[in-house]
């Protein structure tokens, strides 16, 4: 395709809308209020959502949204069968507007499956992977915003100026029956889940600090310690790992859930704790305080939206011992994914970030 220019503003009415963003969880959290923000504007359009399945199983039920699922373990066979759903869905007609908002290579190929009139992507600072031989139009180049204020740009381009930020997760009664029945069981005082893992090891702190963490959100707050995650052999082996080095007992939930019932159960705690991960925006976006564990990647660009001012910030840190720079001297989005980085992030970061959390977040009777 040829070279990108700047996308205008929608001029007409638009009758169909398909977004791209297939993972990850953190990212399809951050998207969120730009489909809501779409759905206000536009209550007469179409919107389909092509997303990952694990994502989907988050997103499922979203009012007024139309998904497909691209399922990768299907490969480039199910690149073909999502054109034809996507075909069947508009009547072979395609949709008038793509926003191809996803930059990997992965993401760039699946959207050619996807019919559209006018495609519209990111700015060439945001771009990589060929992105911009994969759209026609982009967003304007808007340096060091957050990823959510990034997706944002493009609702505004088409003319929804008003954002809004809500994340609305479909919850069924079975997904709060989980939440209530977890919660039965915690002993009186803050609840606080800590989900230890992130996609990337070295993101992650030690089992030594999680387990001062759960001795520390015990004794000097009294709390109950939930630790979740993930049903992967990594994710099982680090929470017996924190157990076994605790003085108290946290309440082990790693792998007893779905994506929709930690969302539930997330809504009705106290606190979450975890590195950059999924399930801190998914804190986030359940409107639940959420202490992030940031070194190898930026808060700013890509910290939980709602509670910035919570994060443990070493990036900067960390950009000076490992790259001799500091951090606003960086490409804006450099990880900083170094063996020994999360080290950086002190038990005493944490602790004034604890005492933040309890004069302004915690409820007391």
């Amino acid at each position: 395709m040829s070279k990108t220019t700047p996308a205008a503003p929608l001029d007409q009415a638009l009758k169909s809308l398909c977004l791209l963003r297939l993972s990850a969880i953190g990212d399809v959290t951050h998207a969120l209020p730009v489909v809501e923000t779409l759905k206000a504007r536009f209550p007469d359009t179409d919107i389909t959502w092509v997303v990952g399945a694990l994502e989907h199983q988050l997103l499922a039920g979203l009012s007024g949204v139309h998904f497909e699922v691209f399922n990768k373990k299907k490969g480039w066979a199910d690149k073909r069968d999502l054109r034809q759903r996507l075909l069947a869905h508009t009547d072979n007609n395609g949709f008038d507007t793509l926003l191809h908002m996803q930059v990997s290579l992965r993401a760039n190929l699946v959207g050619q499956a996807i019919p559209a009139r006018r495609r519209i992507g990111f700015d060439k600072a945001r771009s990589r992977d060929f992105h911009r031989w994969f759209v026609h139009e982009s967003i304007p180049e808007k340096p060091r915003q957050h990823v959510l204020d990034g997706f944002m740009e493009f609702a505004r381009l088409l003319g929804a100026t008003r954002p809004v930020y809500q994340w609305p997760v479909a919850l069924s009664e079975s997904d709060r029956a989980y939440a209530r029945q977890v919660l039965s069981r915690v002993a009186p005082g803050p609840v606080v889940v800590l989900s230890p893992c992130s996609s990337h090891p070295l993101r992650n702190w030690s089992v030594a600090n999680y387990a001062w963490l759960v001795d520390t959100l015990h004794h000097r707050y009294q709390s109950t310690v939930l630790l979740c995650g993930g049903p992967s052999a990594f994710e099982k082996e680090m929470a017996q790992a924190i157990m076994n080095a605790c003085t108290t007992v946290p309440l082990n939930l790693t792998g007893k859930d779905t994506l929709k019932q930690f969302f539930a159960l997330l809504k009705g705690v106290d606190l979450v704790i975890s590195p950059d991960s999924g399930p801190a925006h998914m804190a986030s976006a359940a409107g639940t305080p959420v202490i992030a564990l940031h070194a190898a990647s930026n808060p700013k660009r890509s910290g939980p939206y709602n509670f910035q001012e919570l994060a443990v910030d070493a990036y900067d840190q960390a950009a000076r011992k490992f790259t001799g720079k500091p951090a606003h001297a960086l490409p804006w989005g450099t990880k900083l994914e170094y063996p020994g980085v999360m080290e950086l992030v002190t038990q005493e970061m944490v602790r004034e970030k604890l005492k933040q959390w309890e004069v302004r977040y915690l409820k007391r009777s």
